[in-house]
C-alpha cells in the first residue's frame, strides 16, 4: 500500500462527509423556496430598470462565501442564528402583501443570511455577512429618492466652504452660483452609489482579512466618512472646473469619478484591513536590583 492511499479517503468516507453537509444544503434551499415571493419581486425589480443591478455583485459574494467554506459548514448549526432565521422567514412570509416589498424583502435576505451564518464556520464575522444581504436589495433608486437630495445639500454646502476662498460662491438648495455660473449638483453626485460601492468594499474586505465582528462595527464608521469626503472632493473639482470656466467633457466626468471612486475603495479596504493597534500598556516601573 502507497503513502498515496494511506492519506486518499476511502470512497464510503467521502460519501459520508458529503451526505452530512446534506442538511446545511436543503435547510438552505428549503428557505429559500418559502421566500420565493421576495426572491421574485426582487427579480423583476431589476428586469423592468428600476434599480441598478450592483445588488447581483453582493449575491455573489455570499455565494462564493459559501461556496468557500463547504467542507467546513456545521453540522450542528448555532441555534441562535437558526432560531433568528427561522423566525424572520414567518415575519417575511407574513409580510408578503402586507408591508412595502422593500421592507419585506428585507426581512427576506436577512432571514436567508442568519440561516447561512447558522451553518457557517464559527470565525467568519455576522456584520459583513448580514451588510452584504442587505446590499443585495435593490434598493440604490428608494436611496436616492429619499436620501438623495439630503445628500446633495450637504455636498454643496461642503463644497461650498472649500470653493469660497478662490470662487464668489452662493448656495441655494442643491445649487451653486460660482462667479456667476450656475451649477447643479444633481443625482449622481449625491454619492449613492459610491455608498453602495464602499460599504461592499468594507464587507468583502472583512471577510477577505477574517476580521471579527467587534473590529468590524468599529471600523465601519470611517466608510461613511470616506464615501462623504471622496463625494466632496469630486463635486468641489468639477463645479471649480465650471466656475472658472473650463467645463470637463462627458468623459472627463467619468474619468474623475472614477479616480475618485478607486481612491476611496482603496482607502476603504486599508482602513478595514490594517493591523490593530496595540493596547496602551501602563506598566508599573520596576526597581531592579543591584
Amino acid at each position: 500500500m502507497t503513502s498515496h492511499d494511506l492519506i486518499r479517503k476511502p470512497a464510503f468516507v467521502r460519501w459520508g462527509i458529503a451526505v452530512d453537509r446534506l442538511p446545511a444544503g436543503a435547510w438552505i434551499a428549503l428557505q429559500a423556496l418559502a421566500l420565493l415571493p421576495a426572491w421574485t419581486w426582487m427579480a423583476r425589480r431589476l428586469a423592468d430598470g428600476a434599480d441598478d443591478p450592483l445588488g447581483l455583485l453582493a449575491l455573489a459574494a455570499l455565494t462564493a462565501l459559501a461556496c468557500l467554506h463547504r467542507k467546513a459548514l456545521r453540522a450542528s448549526p448555532a441555534l441562535v442564528w437558526l432560531a433568528a432565521g427561522t423566525g424572520l422567514t414567518l415575519a417575511a412570509t407574513l409580510a408578503h402583501g402586507t408591508l412595502p416589498p422593500l421592507l419585506a424583502s428585507l426581512l427576506a435576505v436577512l432571514a436567508g443570511a442568519a440561516t447561512l451564518l447558522a451553518f457557517l464556520p464559527r470565525q467568519v464575522a455576522a456584520v459583513p455577512v448580514l451588510l452584504l444581504a442587505v446590499l443585495a436589495l435593490p434598493l440604490l433608486s428608494s436611496l436616492q429618492f429619499y436620501a438623495g437630495y439630503p445628500l446633495r445639500v450637504l455636498t454643496a454646502e461642503a463644497s461650498h466652504w472649500l470653493l469660497a476662498p478662490f470662487f464668489t460662491v452662493w448656495r441655494e438648495g442643491s445649487t451653486l452660483l460660482v462667479d456667476g455660473r450656475l451649477v447643479i449638483v444633481d443625482a449622481p453626485c449625491s454619492g449613492v452609489q459610491m455608498a453602495w460601492l464602499g460599504y461592499f468594499t468594507a464587507s468583502a474586505t472583512a471577510l477577505w482579512a477574517r476580521l471579527a465582528d467587534r473590529t468590524v462595527l468599529a471600523r465601519l464608521p470611517i466608510v461613511g466618512l470616506t464615501v462623504l469626503a471622496g463625494n466632496v472632493l469630486r463635486n468641489t473639482l468639477l463645479v471649480a472646473a465650471e466656475g472658472a470656466g473650463w467645463p470637463l467633457p462627458a468623459w472627463g466626468h467619468e474619468l474623475l469619478g472614477l479616480a475618485v471612486l478607486g481612491t476611496v475603495c482603496a482607502a476603504i479596504a486599508w482602513q478595514m484591513q490594517r493591523p490593530a493597534a496595540p493596547p496602551l500598556s501602563f506598566g508599573v516601573r520596576h526597581a531592579h536590583a543591584a
